[in-house]
């Protein structure tokens, strides 16, 4: 068995949906179970009907119900199908009529909103699979075990998820059944439909894959894999053949379009691996994620950045011996809900980085009665993933690069994180910088 999770680009309309249906038929004999986001830009378009009700008291769902409807009927499926949105269509309506009359949207009811997307999704691909031959079933996620608690628009899976969804799943295998389910969604104990927030829809894959032990996990995006570098950035970056569940992580925390963190624990719970692939590629192999890779393997698998960073150096004679500073510190960002990203400190000073969007005027005000503090913007994070044991090696060459193009490093964390390197740049050298590590640690490639 394999789970197959496709985005919404990826079933954005009928070309795209029959395009999936022929990545899913080359599967078969590996027993799938398909998990479906909306289709194309539905949940924006969801999200925008619930505004229009909320501020203006106007109802509409004429822009959904119609691209869903040309889709069926592009598809060329029979009459039963329209008949089984239908009543979908009536109750989004109902819902925006009562946020109309109300004017009130609360996390609740948002969540209830934008589970019609995938609903919608699942239905008509379900519908398209079974004309073609294929015996295919759609379902709420809710209906194959998926229990959430009730943190709506962010909500995480209970523990019972993990004996629930093997039980509903594993007989409609058995039976020759194709699953297709719902991304993102969950009901909570009272039955109420929540969200699973950032990466929702590849938590859902890769849930179904670690609880009814999957062969591998397929999530299908618009990339080859996990690339050594952002293709804007640098232009022969290559897909990675595997990195571990540590770095996937790291990479996407630091900007590369890969699985969000939190989709990945269920896989590293069981080692489940997770595949990424390319839906617009199919015969590209695609990058593997698995639990731990051979000790000869290349250092660096890949560069990434982050920009429009600001660099905090908070400098204190006080901090000399005093075990409080620190805690004094890092006590003022958790009051005014500020996290900090990267971390370095002396004898006598700490310097940190945090997103630039933050304001950090009152932040400022408080830590000055304790410390000189001085804020430095327009900075960017350069990390290098790889293989930190042979950190010395990769430092001491990312460094002669820097030295090389006459780029400064103005901070540097390595140690916190077992598989990357990172470190400050100003953000007008964050792409020179990263273009030029990339042809230092992958030579292979010419680069432009």
């Amino acid at each position: 068995m394999i789970v197959m999770k496709f985005g919404g680009s990826s079933v954005a309309d009928a070309k795209r949906i029959r395009h999936v249906a022929e990545i899913v038929k080359t599967q078969l004999r590996q027993k799938p179970v398909l998990v479906l986001s909306a289709m194309g830009d539905t949940t924006d378009y969801l999200l925008e009907a619930a505004n229009d009700a909320f501020k203006k008291g106007e109802v509409s769902v004429a822009q959904i119900e119609k691209h869903h409807n040309d889709t069926i009927k592009n598809l060329k499926l029979p009459a039963k199908a329209r008949k089984e949105i239908q009543p979908l269509l009536e109750e989004l309506k109902r819902l925006l009529s009562g946020i109309s009359l109300i004017r009130e949207l609360t996390p609740r009811t948002k969540d209830f909103l934008v589970s019609f997307g995938e609903r919608l999704s699942v239905r008509i691909a379900a519908a398209y699979f079974t004309s073609i031959g294929i015996k295919a079933q759609a379902f709420d996620a809710w209906d194959l075990g998926f229990l959430s608690n009730s943190n709506f628009t962010s909500a995480e899976l209970d523990k019972k998820s993990w004996d629930l969804i093997p039980k509903k799943i594993n007989p409609l295998i058995k039976a020759g059944v194709l699953p297709v389910v719902t991304g993102f969604i969950a009901k909570d104990e009272k039955g109420d439909i929540t969200t699973l927030g950032r990466g929702g829809s590849d938590l859902t894959a890769t849930m179904i894959a670690a609880a009814c032990k999957a062969e591998e996990a397929q999530v299908w995006k618009d990339v080859d894999g996990i690339l050594t570098a952002d293709p804007r950035i640098v232009k022969q970056a290559r897909p990675v053949d595997a990195v571990t569940y540590e770095e996937a992580s790291e990479l996407a925390y630091f900007g590369a379009q890969v699985l969000h963190p939190r989709a990945m624990q269920p896989c590293i719970v069981t080692g489940t691996p997770v595949r990424v692939k390319n839906s617009y590629n199919i015969a590209a192999v695609g990058t593997r994620i698995i639990p731990a890779l051979d000790k000869k393997s290349v250092p660096v698998r890949a560069i990434t950045s982050r920009r429009a960073v600001t660099l905090v150096d908070i400098v204190s004679t006080r901090m000399l011996g005093q075990y409080g500073f620190l805690a004094e510190v890092f006590s003022t960002f958790d009051r005014h809900r500020v996290s900090v990203d990267m971390v370095a400190t002396s004898e006598v000073s700490v310097s940190l980085t945090l997103d630039a969007a933050h304001d950090l005027t009152a932040i400022k005000k408080e830590l000055s009665r304790i410390a000189s503090v001085d804020i430095k913007t327009g900075k960017a994070i350069v990390t290098i993933v790889g293989n930190v044991n042979r950190s010395s090696e990769i430092l001491a060459k990312a460094f002669r690069i820097c030295q090389l193009i006459g780029v400064t490093v103005q901070m540097v964390s390595h140690g916190a994180s077992k598989v990357n390197i990172s470190f400050i740049v100003n953000d007008t050298e964050a792409v020179e910088v990263v273009k030029a590590l990339h042809m230092g640690f992958f030579p292979s490639q010419n680069e432009k």
